[in-house]
């Protein structure tokens, strides 16, 4: 295929996922947007933070939000993928233009990760990992299906397990980062 020919065939493409997008904005306007669903959706994405400030040790506070950072990029980048490659669906997304669900990448995986690592810090992180990944793929998933916030196409939920099992060892050791220089410091 000559240059040309790829530019022109890539600009028809995307001016038909422009016009495919705005009838899912449409949809989620008249469908989503003000639903109890949406609502449930605002609130996962907003209180499991505000439980996480007020009752996590705050001494640990920064070291806890770089690791659910980390998570969350993970967790955000696998969810997109899984969506854009149409392995599973999102039905009452908060945000219509994100193809993954926030509250479950943004919110509820780091923050869970996150509380579990603050929990009882000497257990052993590979039980507390098992332990996420059954209850995260086993009942959170299935919980959220139910509700119809989540729809499996090409998926399923075992398929998830050692995704969470190893989402939650590298929030683990993003944990235990201890080497932080004090960027004011010049080199000498």
């Amino acid at each position: 295929m000559e240059q040309q020919d790829y530019f022109d065939r890539n600009l028809d493409l995307f001016e038909k996922l422009f016009d495919l997008q705005k009838q899912q904005l449409d949809l989620w306007l008249e469908n989503v947007l003000w639903t109890p669903l949406w609502w449930v959706g605002v609130c996962l994405s907003i209180v499991p933070w505000i439980l996480w400030l007020l009752f996590a040790n705050k001494a640990s506070r920064n070291r806890m939000l770089y690791t659910g950072f980390i998570v969350m990029l993970i967790a955000s980048f696998l969810d997109f993928l899984g969506s854009s490659l149409g392995l599973w669906l999102y039905n009452y997304q908060v945000f219509p233009w994100v193809p993954a669900y926030v509250p479950w990448d943004v919110t509820l995986i780091p923050v869970v990760i996150m509380s579990l690592i603050e929990i009882k810090p000497k257990a052993s992180p590979v039980v507390k990992g098992f332990i996420f990944a059954v209850l995260t793929s086993s009942v959170g998933e299935i919980v959220f299906e139910f509700l119809g916030l989540y729809k499996k196409v090409h998926w399923e939920s075992y398929y998830s397990f050692p995704i969470y099992f190893l989402l939650f060892l590298v929030g683990y050791w993003a944990s235990l980062r201890k080497n932080y220089a004090d960027y004011r410091k010049k080199d000498s």
